[in-house]
């Protein structure tokens, strides 16, 4: 892996150049192992939270984990296109529009002992402008190169918050074109709810059940791209204890090795439906 400036980053994808990088301010990764039909983001994996904040943050670090999703970059990591934040959603939210990216109040608790500096608000807003400007580039280039495209959209929910049954795979879909891509988007619920778990965790799969799909990630591509499906797909925290902070590897493990093969089959479905 290399640490590249955004503008070496953007020119490599232009070049159609593979590689592995890490965005000069350390705030994403990127990997292209080969230029195909489809990319995989993970843009709430990170946890990285910068020092200068720490003194005026009311939320805890158990506070910030709880509400980011980590492992989901592990669960897409084997794919040729990977694109991941690395800092925490609580310094700027890369799935929030700019003008909303920097919380103020977070999950109703007042996130800042003192507002922050327009400085501070400044530096995170600049991260999110440029991960915005890479994914731009990587779209436009998958679009120019195959005619369509698809993005794998990875996140995870805590479900144990929920006072009623939730399901382990929740697609959100409102915000993309449903009557042009409804075949996929169910091809790829019902390949989800296939998904055998260890640990007696069920596989349920449903769309807009928890979440609808409202993330800027996903609208920014859609708004832009008119070729691009992107499919929100949140797993409920099965993978983890949620309140004692406790990964569970062999959970984790089994949905990147299911992933390896179900994703890259939907891809090439989704292809040789939609580029003709």
């Amino acid at each position: 892996m290399e640490r590249l400036s955004v503008e070496k980053i953007i020119e490599n994808i232009n070049l159609e150049k593979c590689f592995h990088a890490v965005a000069e301010d350390y705030s994403f990764t990127i990997k292209i192992d080969e230029y195909v039909h489809y990319a995989c983001g993970a843009v709430h994996d990170g946890h990285q939270f910068r020092k200068e904040l720490w003194d005026n943050c009311l939320h805890t670090e158990y506070d910030r984990w709880y509400e980011e999703d980590p492992e989901t970059k592990n669960m897409i990591a084997s794919h040729p296109i990977v694109i991941a934040g690395c800092d925490s959603r609580f310094e700027y939210d890369l799935n929030r529009t700019p003008e909303d990216a920097v919380f103020e109040t977070a999950w109703g608790k007042q996130l800042w002992k003192t507002p922050l500096p327009e400085a501070q608000k400044t530096k995170s807003l600049n991260k999110h402008a440029t991960f915005y400007k890479v994914v731009h580039a990587l779209i436009n280039k998958l679009e120019e190169k195959f005619g369509v495209c698809v993005v794998y959209d990875m996140h995870s929910y805590n479900w144990q918050r929920w006072d009623r049954e939730v399901p382990t795979w929740n697609l959100g879909t409102s915000n993309v074109d449903n009557n042009r891509f409804g075949p996929s988007i169910e091809a790829w619920r019902q390949s989800l709810s296939e998904i055998k778990f260890p640990k007696n965790i069920p596989s349920t799969s449903k769309i807009n059940d928890t979440f609808q799909g409202n993330g800027y990630f996903l609208k920014y591509i859609t708004n832009n791209f008119k070729n691009t499906l992107v499919l929100a797909t949140e797993i409920a925290k099965v993978y983890c204890d949620e309140y004692d902070q406790i990964i569970y590897p062999e959970v984790v493990s089994t949905v990147a090795q299911e992933l390896k093969t179900r994703l890259p089959k939907h891809a090439a479905e989704f292809y040789n439906t939609y580029s003709k």
